[in-house]
């Protein structure tokens, strides 16, 4: 049975996939791509609502 630690440990997990997605997009954005602005938002957006999910199940996100 998943617990809510379980669960924390899959988003942070989740997260990170997030951050990095997103800071591809934002070079390729920064090289001119304006598909590639669009997507870096809504990777950042997506990632900050796995961010408040692991703060509801009382973990905290990873600073880095």
């Amino acid at each position: 049975m998943i617990d809510a630690d379980d669960l924390v440990t899959a988003l942070r997990s989740i997260e990170e996939r997030l951050r990095d997605l997103a800071y591809d997009r934002l070079r390729e954005a920064a090289a001119g791509d304006a598909e590639a602005a669009a997507d870096e938002k809504k990777l950042l957006q997506a990632r900050r609502a796995i961010e408040k999910a692991i703060r509801a199940l009382g973990g905290a996100p990873e600073e880095f």
